[in-house]
């Protein structure tokens, strides 16, 4: 057997008013100027003023330029107004997009040359040299997990195309897990962002890579998000279903260092080419993909419905998971929602270049693609 490396660095605040011990550990560590990256929503709700008035002896500055997914200009944005604040630190604020920009906000502030030089696939690849900005992330979403993650995900500005800044640099120092922090999200964000979680734990698990940490990890983010996801989209206010779904946002994040699979490819592609909100792409791709993966790892299914609680086992787990879909009122093809027929040759194109399906559990080919997108269609 071949010799493996694991870690799971990241230290976690997690529980209802986490938020408010920010300003007690960024003073412990000598930092007094932080900048709050956030998206342009969250900039003008209450709950970002709210959490501000959790940092009184900081001097806090905020760049809430973050919108739609996020793009290199938003980081390179982000840099300028690090540098004019004279910034010490950084808290990412807000959900997937937010975070990740916030990651690398650090490196553009601190490092020559465009964010996107900095993307693993670069032809010209630039290194991380310097030290990074003490940075602390702080989810109001419980999908992506990109407070734990060690890469961000920024599209190119003018061909949308997604690129991925991979490193153990980018880590958060400390992730506040604040549950309280989502309960205003609107039940359509919590079903997305909630599809979201579940995909990355499922689809970690499913992937052939070794790695049976994370496969502890996905199954259980799989249970988890399981019984609590219809109860945090139907009762908004349910602050132990929010603290579920928080932390299977985590786990399933945790567990995909062990790679993720052709849903995730997919949905990189509809959010490329239409913008479709990446846990929405999820969920709608990810039925159809399951089951085409099925015929080749049973067992693995048999193991996601015990943990499901689905009765009729393995055979049964995908039209239970359609069920939970309709529940949380994720409903609809690909056609419903603004994906058309012209755009499958590039869907295709994106979808196969995607690293992800590099670990779905059977190959993928062009073909393969195409007519998973058109059943989906």
């Amino acid at each position: 057997m071949s010799i493996t490396g694991f870690s799971f660095p990241t230290s976690i605040r997690f529980g209802a008013g986490a938020r408010k011990e920010v300003a007690k550990h960024l003073q412990s560590q000598g930092l007094k100027r932080p900048l709050i990256v956030t998206d342009k929503a969250l900039g003008a709700l209450p709950v970002l003023a709210e959490f501000k008035s959790h940092l009184a002896g900081l001097d806090v500055a905020v760049y809430a330029g973050v919108f739609g997914n996020p793009t290199a200009s938003q980081v390179m944005d982000g840099a300028k107004a690090y540098q004019a604040h004279n910034a010490d630190c950084i808290i990412g604020f807000g959900g997937g997009a937010a975070l990740d920009v916030a990651k690398v906000v650090g490196i553009a502030a601190t490092h020559d040359g465009h964010i996107i030089e900095y993307a693993w696939d670069h032809p010209k690849v630039r290194a991380i040299e310097k030290d990074l900005p003490y940075f602390v992330a702080m989810p109001t979403t419980a999908g992506t997990g990109s407070e734990v993650g060690r890469s961000a995900v920024i599209s190119e500005d003018d061909t949308h195309l997604k690129r991925i800044v991979f490193s153990p640099k980018v880590l958060a120092k400390i992730v506040f897990a604040d549950p309280e922090l989502t309960l205003a999200l609107p039940p359509h964000v919590t079903a997305a962002t909630g599809m979201d979680a579940l995909t990355h734990n499922i689809e970690s698990y499913l992937s052939p890579a070794y790695h049976p940490l994370c496969d502890g990890i996905a199954l259980e983010g799989t249970r988890i998000a399981a019984r609590s996801l219809v109860t945090a989209v139907q009762q908004p206010g349910n602050l132990e279903a929010r603290s579920d779904m928080m932390m299977a946002s985590m786990m399933g994040a945790i567990a995909f260092q062990k790679d993720l699979g052709a849903v995730h490819s997919c949905a990189h592609a509809l959010g490329a080419v239409c913008d479709l909100h990446h846990g929405l792409a999820n969920a709608l791709m990810i039925d159809t993909v399951l089951e085409w993966n099925q015929e080749v790892v049973p067992e693995k299914f048999e193991e996601l419905a015990r943990v499901c609680k689905v009765s009729g086992g393995g055979e049964q787990f995908i039209p239970w998971l359609r069920a939970l879909k309709a529940r949380v009122g994720i409903t609809g093809k690909l056609g419903e929602h603004g994906v058309k027929r012209e755009h499958l040759p590039r869907l295709v194109e994106i979808a196969v270049a995607d690293i992800c399906h590099q670990t779905n559990p059977r190959p993928c080919t062009s073909d393969d693609f195409k007519r998973l997108f058109e059943e989906a269609m």
